[in-house]
């Protein structure tokens, strides 16, 4: 079973892009988007042998989250069930018999860290959440931190900032450390230069000045099911790239 990730930073500038074509290359049993920037009916998501699921923000053009999927599933939340967490469509969970499927499109921090007293909100409710499900956890998305020094280029000029700052890192480490595997790192351990998200800015992407930020993570009861876990940077379209999971389920 082949699932994939993806930060497409707006699905209808993606699909001017080739969201397409990379989406048929992928050839994914469960595909999953983040960061749409789309209300319903705004753009045609129908693909041709898949169920599709939308989460939108409340307020317009902004973040926003997809899952397509070959099986349909036996159920499907949006949000975790807190409203001051679930205005903006970051999260879907699909229900399958064996285990849940979930993509997440974590709350940015933001400049000078300004909205991290919300993201710790945010972070403490998740695992709750995560906790709260009953079956083994697929849990996929840009999850808006890059682990350790090894996720980024430039470690040391970004420690206070957004997605590297102490505070992220260890909600990080209390996640993984509540049962979770990250697929990449746990196959790859000292693989490093392989980032998922470069800015626009400085010719980052050409300098592969990147950060890995986006993530398959997986219930530790799993993980001798997982066959490989790819970041697929020479796919285009966005300032993220997709990330890959391949797991037999």
């Amino acid at each position: 079973m082949k699932l994939v990730s993806w930060n497409v930073n707006g699905i209808r500038a993606c699909l001017q892009k080739g969201f397409l074509d990379s989406f048929h290359q992928l050839d994914a049993d469960i595909f999953c988007v983040q960061e749409t920037k789309m209300q319903s009916g705004q753009a045609d998501l129908e693909i041709e042998g898949y169920h599709y699921y939308l989460n939108s923000a409340v307020k317009k053009g902004y973040s926003g989250t997809l899952i397509y999927s070959k099986e349909k599933p036996l159920n499907v939340f949006y949000g975790m069930n807190k409203e001051e967490h679930d205005q903006e469509g970051r999260l879907i969970t699909l229900e399958f018999e064996n285990y849940y499927v979930i993509t997440c499109y974590t709350p940015n921090s933001q400049n000078e860290l300004k909205r991290l007293s919300y993201r710790m909100k945010w972070e403490d409710d998740f695992l709750t959440y995560l906790e709260s499900l009953d079956k083994p956890i697929i849990l996929c998305g840009d999850l808006n931190v890059a682990h350790q020094e090894i996720d980024l280029k430039n470690p040391k000029s970004n420690r206070k900032n957004a997605g590297f700052s102490d505070e992220e890192r260890e909600k990080m480490t209390q996640l993984l450390n509540h049962g979770f595997i990250d697929t990449y790192r746990y196959l790859y351990p000292l693989q490093e230069g392989v980032y998922s998200w470069w800015s626009y800015r400085f010719k980052a992407r050409e300098k592969n000045a990147g950060w890995r930020i986006d993530y398959f993570i997986v219930s530790d009861s799993l993980k001798d099911k997982i066959i490989d876990a790819t970041i697929e940077t020479e796919i285009m379209g966005s300032d993220h790239c997709p990330v890959t999971l391949t797991i037999d389920l």
